[in-house]
């Protein structure tokens, strides 16, 4: 197994926050419930990007900032029709997903 860190992000609607990921070309891996009804916990991942998107109050809080690199940041740029900029170490965006969590994507410079 290898180590590694998966943030999470408070959603209030799991599924509405999975199609917004699913623009960013993650995919839904699983999603967890103690019991129908109850809050959702999924795992969404591009790659081996991964993010928990959480429904449980207390897991996390908005307005959380989350730094993905990728390797094609233009692609995003063009599906959410922003800019990229570049900045020293990468070019970048910085989006906002439903539920107001920031994302900042870039792709290195070399």
């Amino acid at each position: 197994m290898d180590e590694e860190v998966i943030p999470i992000l408070r959603v209030e609607d799991a599924a509405a926050a999975v199609a917004w990921y699913e623009r960013l070309g993650s995919a839904k891996q699983w999603e967890h419930r103690f019991e129908p009804g109850l809050p959702a916990f999924v795992e969404v991942a591009r790659g081996e990007v991964r993010l928990f998107l959480s429904e449980h109050k207390g897991d996390a809080r908005p307005d959380t900032l989350v730094y993905l690199r990728i390797r094609d940041v233009e692609a995003i740029a063009s599906e959410f029709d922003v800019q990229a900029k570049d900045a020293p170490w990468a070019r970048e965006i910085e989006l906002r997903d439903p539920d107001g969590n920031r994302l900042r994507i870039g792709t290195p410079t070399e």
